[in-house]
């Protein structure tokens, strides 16, 4: 990595790298703190669909992060993105929560389960038996199959709970039909996100807690990458993966005087 160029931007994901089961990691708050007042372009990532970029610059201020809601870019608003360049205009059935409909709605979208051009899947509390079968007959009558992110688990105080992958692959059993899946770890999250903040892949760097999605994203996508050992990954299973992150780091606290 000697021949890179100086890291100009960042991106982070947020659950197991600021944020752990509703408490902010020792650091975080100094390295949002440095990077706002470096005025280096930055964004903080999740691939949960549920919240809008304005519910989780709520969030994160009640816990004493303070991200604007420009520096906040969601799978829900990757996904988004995809489908406006694909078909602008369309119409879509979505599954999914407030951070999922809101995306579409503003980029013109009709949610609608009459025709829709997609079937679009999200993170939801409650996931509706009678939605999933709407969804697989309207996949079967033709309409596209696309996820907001392929995470078969979401973490919760009690333990995982089922995501939109484990949905996913259900709907995928009853129509034989696979999603493209627009969130980490498809680079197209990362390059729309660099796009969104006028940044480039080869002078930015992405920090993650796992190595299948976050590290898997940002080498994919041409940048330098970080893991943090604060969230999923471990560090024996680094080996246990084909390719490897730039650097394996204890926290987001050491990486602070990178900024």
């Amino acid at each position: 990595m000697a021949d890179r160029k100086p890291i100009e931007s960042w991106l982070t994901d947020m659950d197991g790298v600021l944020i752990h089961e509703g408490v902010p990691i020792p650091g975080a708050d100094a390295f949002i703190k440095k990077l706002r007042e470096s005025g280096r372009p930055f964004l903080v990532l999740t691939n949960n669909s549920i919240y809008t970029p304005r519910d989780l610059h709520a969030r994160l201020r009640r816990l004493g992060l303070e991200v604007p809601i420009e520096n906040i870019w969601t799978s829900a608003l990757a996904t988004a993105k995809f489908l406006d360049d694909q078909r602008p205009g369309g119409s879509a059935y979505v599954i999914g929560e407030a951070g999922l409909t809101t995306a579409l709605h503003d980029i013109g979208y009709i949610l609608t389960d009459h025709d829709p051009d997609y079937v679009v899947l999200g993170e939801t509390r409650t996931y509706s038996f009678e939605a999933m079968t709407k969804a697989v007959r309207l996949i079967n009558a033709g309409a596209r199959f696309i996820c907001t992110n392929p995470d078969e688990t979401g973490p919760s105080t009690e333990g995982p709970l089922p995501a939109t992958g484990a949905v996913a692959a259900l709907i995928t059993k009853a129509t034989g039909r696979k999603p493209y899946f627009a969130g980490k770890p498809n680079p197209l999250m990362m390059r729309t996100g660099l796009n969104t903040i006028g940044a480039h892949s080869e002078s930015s760097a992405m920090i993650g807690d796992r190595m299948d999605t976050d590290v898997l994203a940002g080498i994919e996508a041409g940048m330098k990458t970080f893991l943090v050992l604060t969230g999923l990954t471990r560090p024996e299973q680094v080996e246990n993966f084909p390719y490897r992150p730039s650097k394996v780091v204890d926290s987001i606290a050491d990486i602070v005087d990178l900024v």
